[in-house]
Formats: structure tokens, sequence, C-alpha cells
């Protein structure tokens, strides 16, 4: 008889409880749920308003404000990564979803993804076309990638270190009749209120000669709309110039154009020639473009016109980009070539040459610390051969530190 009531009583209890676990969840209101979690966000209190969150979404997978409100606290917190998850799944299944779509852009804005940031807010806009608040990102986007470009403008660096210490080194090979050519450069470039100061030193090792440069590079800032260059150069080596020199006028006139007028300067052992030159530049988007013209004038022969064009996509940041240059004619490499037994270091101002030219930047870790790689394809006149060519391979690497 106790066996049987002690039974009953059991079966009681676990109905009672069950029932109580099923009352509990008729009680279970999704809705003020998300109302807590969303003030315990606000309130800064991240963790316990994800643990609700993520409670709700076990039940209400599809529950886009809470997986919206979800991702924002990761992005709130630094987490992008996180975030991303989330708003790539709403998403993919809501097209319409401009919260998310919102958030899913400021997110890789904040990441400074600037490149991922405005394709998502380009995508965003074939399905919200209507989207103010969408379009004011994106525009604010460009307008950001904008600035980061103009103040890439040579002696307008942003100030991440007033102090860069620069090495750079490059080798030439080439298809026939010259030996591989080494290149070299040691550079300090201090920014201040006076402008930005390069001291640099050159090397390089061609047709069996060591030939070393020192020169100096000076940016005054003049005003927010002109800034200025100056250059000189002193070197004894048959592979430089003796002496070279340049100025240069910057104006910019907003809306990410810029011009510029000035003349070089150059006096080799048996020939001294000027340069009138120019450029115009044009920052857009992402994107940064630079055409330069030159006009060679001579003593004894009539003037020579070379020019060169590059476009630079940035991609994750101001330091971070991809590049190509064009180049026709002159060069202010210098690649001097021999005439005969004489060494000529004025030779290419004089044969015709093309270049094309890839460059990929990158930080290794904090924005101050940047790596650069270029490769090139080059195809010159020789000197004492009139129409015949030769053509030349050049890789080289590029490390700079801030401090």
């Amino acid at each position: 008889m106790m066996h049987i009531r002690f039974f009953l009583i059991l079966v009681l209890a676990c109905l009672f409880a069950c029932f109580s676990v099923r009352a509990q969840d008729m009680a279970y209101d999704p809705d003020a749920a998300y109302v807590q979690a969303r003030e315990l966000a606000f309130a800064g209190r991240y963790l316990q308003a994800r643990d609700t969150l993520t409670r709700i979404l076990r039940d209400y997978p599809e529950y886009t404000d809470v997986e919206n409100l979800l991702a924002s606290t990761y992005t709130w917190e630094g987490a992008y990564d996180q975030a991303r998850g989330h708003y790539n799944r709403i998403t993919s299944r809501d097209r319409s979803a401009e919260e998310a779509w919102v958030g899913a852009v400021k997110n890789e804005w904040y990441a400074g993804n600037h490149s991922l940031a405005l394709g998502l807010a380009n995508k965003a806009l074939k399905y919200l076309e209507s989207s103010m608040e969408i379009q004011e990102i994106r525009q604010a986007i460009l307008d950001a990638n904008t600035a980061a470009a103009v103040q890439e403008r040579p002696g307008e660096e942003p100030v991440i270190s007033s102090n860069v210490i620069a090495l750079q080194n490059a080798m030439e090979i080439f298809d026939q009749t010259y030996e591989p050519m080494i290149y070299g450069s040691l550079e300090y470039q201090r920014l201040g209120a006076f402008g930005k100061l390069i001291p640099r030193i050159n090397y390089s090792y061609r047709f069996q000669t060591h030939g070393l440069q020192a020169e100096l590079d000076y940016y005054p800032k003049l005003s927010e709309t002109f800034r200025g260059y100056l250059n000189y150069g002193y070197s004894n080596a048959p592979t430089y110039p003796h002496h070279r020199g340049g100025a240069e006028l910057y104006a910019f006139f907003g809306k990410g154009s810029e011009v510029s007028a000035g003349v070089r300067y150059l006096d080799f052992t048996e020939q001294q020639a000027t340069l009138i030159t120019g450029s115009y530049s044009l920052y857009r988007g992402n994107y940064f473009l630079n055409f330069r013209p030159f006009m060679t004038l001579f003593k004894d022969r009539a003037p020579g016109f070379s020019a060169n064009l590059m476009v630079r996509r940035y991609l994750s940041n101001r330091f971070h980009y991809l590049g190509v240059r064009a180049q026709y004619g002159y060069t202010t490499e210098f690649q001097q070539l021999w005439a005969g037994t004489q060494l000529q270091a004025e030779t290419l101002l004089f044969v015709e040459s093309q270049q094309l030219q890839a460059e990929y930047q990158f930080t290794a870790g904090p924005l101050d610390r940047r790596i650069k790689a270029q490769l090139g394809v080059s195809r010159q006149e020789f000197i004492q051969e009139p129409g015949a060519y030769f053509w030349a391979l050049r890789a080289g690497l590029r490390f700079e530190v801030g401090f």
C-alpha cells in the first residue's frame, strides 16, 4: 500500500513539474525579452544583453531585430568579425533589411575596411535605391577616402609618425648586352611645422661602377591651398649627374583636384638640361590618378618630350594600395648606358624608352610600418644603335618604419 502511494505521489510531482515548465514557456514573450535586452545593450551591459538575445534566436532564428541588435553589440565592442557573420545572415535572407545593411556597412567602415564598406553600400543600394541613410553613408565613405588620398600628397602624409626611416633596394636584369644592375637608397623623413624634410643617400652598381648620390627633398607647406617642393642632389660618380636641382609649386583646388608647375635642372659632365614639368592629380573615392609631362630643353638640339601616368587604388586604408605606372621617354632613374667605351650619364635624355611598373604597398602591423613591392618591365633603345632595343625587368622592395 505504501509503495502504491509513493508511486502516485511521484507521478503527480512529475506532472506538476511538466505543467509548470510548460506554463513558463507559454509565459515567455520574445518581444518583451528583446526590449529588456535592448535596455541592457544601451546601458553598455553587452554580455547580459547577448545572453538574452542568443536565447531568443534559439527559439526564433529569423527574428531580424534581435539578430541586428546582437550584431550591433559586437560592432560596439570592436568584434567586427563576429558582427559580420550576423549581418551576412540577415542580408542574405532579407534583402530589404535596411537596418542590417546600414549596420553591415558601418561595421566594415569602423573596422578600417573602407573598400569593402563601399562595396556593401553599393550592393545595398541595388535593393534599397531610395535609402537616404545608405546614400549618406556611402558619400561619407567616398569623402573620407578622398581626404585620405589627398593626405597622401608628397609632403603632406598623415601624421602617424613625425620621423620615418626608409630603406629601398632593387635589381634590374637585361635580355642582352648588360650585366644586372643594383640600386639602393636610405632616407630619413622629418615631418614638422616647417613641412617635410627628406635627406637621402642613393647607391647604384652599374657597369662594374659603384656610385653614390646625396640628395635633399623639402616640401614646405605654404597655405591650405599651396605647397612647394625643392630638391638638390650632388654626386661625383660617373653614373649620376654631378648636380641636380628642382622646384615646383602645387595648388589644391578642392574636390580631389590638384595641379602643379615646376622645373628640374641636370648638370652632367658634357651636357646640361633643363626640364619644364607639371602635374595633374585627381582623387576620386578609392582611386588616385597622376599625370606628369616633361619638356626637356637643350642648348644644341630640339626639345624632347616625355610623360608618365600613375593610377593607384586604395584598399583597406590610405597606406594599403595597388598601383600601376606607365612611362614614355625621359625617366628620373637615369639608367646610364655606354657609347663605345664612354659611360654616358645623360643618355636617357635622348634615347626612346617605355616602362610599365606595378606596385603594391601594405602595412606590417601598425600603420607606421609599411612595405612596398615593385615589379616593372621596360623597353629601351641602344644609344649606339638607333632603332635597336633591349628589354629589362626590374624588381624592388621598400621598407618604412615610423617612430
